[in-house]
């Protein structure tokens, strides 16, 4: 397992992170599979990751107990832990202790390594303020419960400008991949860590698994490449070869996932050649072509009072749109799984809450009535 070196923090990592978003879920319901999730974590401890991040907010706090779980049998100091502070939950400064607390016990550790104000952006900039995060984590520095403060972040490169002023940052993670790369302007928020010297943390590599499998306009560029590299690989190489980032984060759901990263990872020429970079960025231009919406699968937006499915809705029309819908399928799935159950986008009432959560900043219900239209026309 190739591993990174943060200088001005002393430590070191595994290059590839664990991202505990996408647990794998037990059949039919919403909670993480324990004995599934445990049986990835512990062959990524075997293989020599040691990065794990998760998240307040994660499955309600499902990630947070599940990661514990897992890592129970670990020595503490095996592994580096990231945990995040849902800037937009706050309401007072009481708030900050209580969350802190909560993830402590659901994480099972006296201390967090890492630890963020979570997915930043221009209106959570005031709250960052005037309730002093900061100072928080600085104080709980001192304490001895955090050893590092960062932040996640989605919005633009002036808004990442007004926090990397702020405070000095330990680190802080983007999203970053070579779809974004010119289209979501990740090529600036990048290069703003490098001119403020905040060691990068990348987060969505391969946009939501997106990229794992692209768009035949993309896919085509890349078989220009090695045949032996899957899509996901280009896309974690691209990341990984930036000169500032740490840590690639991956959220790997299924065993061959977490091998195919693995060989990733492991291999010494992991690192992008000239003529490489040059192919991949040409991937991410031909998927500029594209017709579909920009959706992470983050699900942020999971709080719709109206129970909608946004991010399935959005995941069948991408699917249908962009790698074409063969029989059918991804139209007959919106129609049988969301639609009829009462989760689908004729429910939107345009009440603006998911635009609020969404960190891709999406005109949600604009492209809820897109989506709907195209996955039920006759």
């Amino acid at each position: 397992m190739l591993t990174s070196t943060f200088e001005k923090l002393g430590v070191s990592a595994s290059l590839l992170g664990f991202g505990c978003m996408r647990f794998p879920r037990q059949p039919g319901k919403d909670t993480a599979d324990p004995v599934r999730s445990a049986q990835l974590i512990h062959r990524a401890m075997e293989a020599g990751i040691t990065y794990y991040d998760t998240a307040y907010v994660y499955g309600g706090g499902d990630s947070e107990r599940t990661l514990a779980a897992a890592l129970a049998g670990y020595p503490r100091e095996s592994y580096l832990l990231a945990n995040k502070l849902p800037i937009w939950l706050l309401k007072k400064a009481e708030d900050r202790e209580r969350i802190f607390k909560q993830s402590l016990e659901r994480c099972q550790t006296d201390y967090f390594d890492f630890y963020l104000a979570h997915s930043l952006d221009r209106e959570t900039i005031p709250v960052l303020q005037k309730l002093d995060i900061p100072g928080f984590m600085e104080e709980k520095r001192r304490e001895g419960r955090i050893r590092f403060a960062g932040f996640s972040f989605h919005d633009t490169p002036e808004h990442l400008r007004t926090i990397l002023e702020m405070h000095p940052w330990d680190f802080c993670q983007l999203q970053i991949n070579y779809a974004d790369w010119v289209l979501d302007r990740a090529r600036e928020l990048y290069e703003l860590t490098v001119e403020y010297g905040v060691p990068c943390i990348v987060m969505e590599p391969v946009r939501g698994g997106f990229l794992a499998a692209p768009p035949e306009a993309a896919a085509r560029v890349l078989r220009q490449g090695d045949s032996g590299r899957s899509p996901a690989s280009w896309a974690l190489r691209f990341a990984a070869s930036l000169p500032n980032v740490r840590v690639v984060l991956s959220g790997m759901s299924a065993p061959d996932q977490l091998e195919d990263n693995l060989n990733t990872f492991s291999d010494p020429g992991l690192k992008l050649s000239p003529e490489e970079e040059k192919m991949v960025l040409a991937a991410g231009e031909a998927l500029r072509g594209s017709e579909g919406i920009p959706c992470t699968g983050c699900r942020y937006c999971d709080g719709c009072p109206r129970g909608i499915d946004i991010p399935g809705i959005f995941a069948d029309y991408n699917k249908a749109v962009i790698f074409g819908d063969k029989n059918g399928r991804c139209a007959q799935d919106y129609q049988d799984f969301i639609l009829a159950e009462g989760r689908g986008a004729d429910r939107c009432v345009e009440c603006g809450a998911c635009m609020t959560a969404c960190p891709q900043r999406l005109e949600i219900p604009a492209l809820l009535q897109k989506a709907h239209k195209a996955l039920t026309k006759k």
